[in-house]
């Protein structure tokens, strides 16, 4: 006969650790108003410079900003809609919106920059057109305010990252790979694209200018878009993969199993499931076979002892659910494969943010 005990949905007590993620998203919050403030800029100047040299392509640039500054737009709401505290509809809350606030993001990162960039190429492949000498200077002018403008919001997403790599002692290669805030991932991809895509702007206006052949613009307007699209596609899979219900890190799971099977009083874990609620909320799920000898009462203790223990560890783990089982010899077969492939995967992959105490998992 089974026996079982599930956490109630609570916080983790912790107003330090939380004081200590609010702090984050601010952080996270001022790096999307930089991108925002540099995505409105942007625009300005195309506008100004298509007006000045009637030039259809940087008023048509000029738009596509305006479509960038929507996304930051986006990228806010998500910030501010995931921290809702739970409610009866959604008991373990809207960590989740920030998934879906971003998928959206990268949504308009495919239809109205990689889409729009390959229409601008085909177009000017088609037109033939050439620009005056006034025009060409105008054009570059913008480039280069449009280069620095980017280049600030990316440094100022870079130095937010490098701040997480020091607190984590990772490395920044490391601190990206495994960058969990959708926001900034989709900010640090949008202004790492747009700057390159800059540089090859650059370059294509610069040999139409020398040349007089409008294809080096045209193909370099299409390079753009494919690296648009493909940034598009790898955000939106991510976002994808986080709204239907992810796992943990491999190496949060290997040290919550390796916790678990610790325990004096838990002789086997015979599943353990793992789903990310949000950047600040995890659900953890285990099924636990019990050593003989222990009544209700001593059962009843064992849970809640553990359940608070993994809570005080890892205050991600805000979400904690036990249930006791008896383990079948599958089962514990089963546990020890799947203890394995763990540890399989967290050697190939390294040590994971999951594996160090919770302020590493931010």
């Amino acid at each position: 006969m089974s026996r079982h005990a599930d956490a109630a949905p609570h916080s983790t007590g912790r107003p330090d650790r939380q004081d200590g993620k609010d702090a984050e998203d601010a952080r996270t919050a001022v790096t999307v108003f930089v991108a925002l403030g540099a995505n409105l800029v942007i625009a300005l100047a195309k506008l100004a410079g298509g007006l000045f040299a009637r030039s259809p392509a940087l008023l048509s640039e000029a738009a596509h900003s305006v479509a960038d500054s929507l996304n930051e737009l986006f990228l806010l709401a998500s910030l501010k809609r995931s921290t809702r505290a739970p409610d009866s509809r959604h008991p373990f809350g809207y960590g989740k919106e920030r998934y879906f606030w971003s998928l959206l993001a990268a949504v308009g990162i495919f239809v109205m920059g990689g889409c729009f960039s390959f229409f601008q190429g085909i177009e000017a492949l088609r037109s033939h057109h050439s620009e005056t000498f006034t025009g060409y200077v105008v054009g570059l002018a913008v480039l280069a305010v449009a280069l620095v403008a980017e280049g600030s919001s990316l440094v100022r997403a870079l130095l937010q990252v490098r701040g997480r790599a020091r607190q984590a002692g990772h490395s920044m290669r490391e601190a990206v790979r495994t960058a969990d805030d959708p926001a900034l991932r989709t900010v640090l991809a949008e202004d790492s694209t747009a700057c390159f895509g800059v540089l090859v702007a650059m370059a294509g206006l610069g040999l139409h200018m020398i040349t007089g052949e409008v294809q080096w613009e045209a193909w370099a307007s299409m390079i753009i878009g494919a690296l648009l699209v493909f940034v598009a596609y790898q955000l939106a899979k991510e976002s994808r993969g986080q709204i239907i219900g992810e796992a943990a890190d491999p190496a949060l799971r290997r040290a919550l199993r390796t916790f678990l099977e610790e325990q004096p009083e838990i002789d086997t874990v015979t599943t353990l499931l793992t789903m990310r609620l949000g950047t600040r909320s995890t659900l953890i799920a285990a099924r636990v076979d019990l050593v003989g000898g222990l009544d209700s009462e001593e059962v009843e203790e064992v849970l809640v002892r553990v359940k608070a223990a993994v809570r005080e560890q890892w205050p991600i783990a805000d979400q904690v659910f036990l249930d006791v089982t008896e383990a079948t010899p599958r089962d514990r077969e089963r546990a020890r494969r799947e203890r394995r492939q763990l540890d399989e995967s967290v050697s190939a992959g390294g040590e994971g943010p999951g594996a160090k105490p919770p302020e590493v998992q931010g």
